[in-house]
This record gives C-alpha cells, sequence and structure tokens, in this order.
C-alpha cells in the first residue's frame, strides 16, 4: 500500500512539471515576442528622432551662414556711411539714411 502511493505522486508531479515547463516556454516566447516588438518600434522611432536632429542641424547651419553674411553685409554698409562725411557729404543726411535702414 505504501509503495503504490508513491508510484503515483511521482507521476503526478511529472505531469504538473511538464505542463508548467511547457506553460512557462510558452510565457517566455510570448515575452520574448513582445520585447523584439517594442524594441523594433522604439528603433525605428530612434531612427526617425536621429534623421530629424540632423535635419535642424543643417537648418540650424544655414541659418547661422545667413546671420553671419547679413552681419558682415551691414558691417560694410556702416563703415560706407561712415566714411561719406570725408566726401563732403553732411552728418544729418547719413544719420537719417542710417535710420531709414533700422
Amino acid at each position: 500500500m505504501y509503495p503504490q502511493a508513491r508510484q503515483s505522486a511521482p507521476s503526478q508531479s511529472a505531469q504538473q512539471l511538464k505542463f508548467t515547463t511547457s506553460d512557462s516556454c510558452d510565457r517566455i516566447k510570448d515575452e520574448f515576442q513582445f520585447l523584439q516588438a517594442q524594441y523594433h518600434s522604439l528603433k525605428l522611432e530612434c531612427d526617425k528622432l536621429a534623421s530629424e536632429k540632423t535635419e535642424m542641424q543643417r537648418h540650424y547651419v544655414m541659418y547661422y551662414e545667413m546671420s553671419y553674411g547679413l552681419n558682415i553685409e551691414m558691417h560694410k554698409q556702416v563703415s560706407g556711411f561712415l566714411r561719406l562725411p570725408v566726401l563732403q557729404i553732411p552728418q544729418e543726411v547719413c544719420i537719417k539714411t542710417l535710420l531709414k535702414l533700422d
């Protein structure tokens, strides 16, 4: 009587263990697939943000170059107006012209 009870207990625990192992493997597989999908979507978002960053940097450089060019041109204009009094042009005309540029 006693040995028979021992034989039935290991067979039941083995069946439960197999079911549990199989179930655990399925859950791990599902979680892995979910994590892979999440990784893929995050990678796509990261790539998109990297391309947007590159585009923003290009725009920044373009605006910086335009600003620098305008600054140089304004300095040329001002230095030209400052030389005008040497050419016998009244200072009031130079000041009025400079004020119109603003």
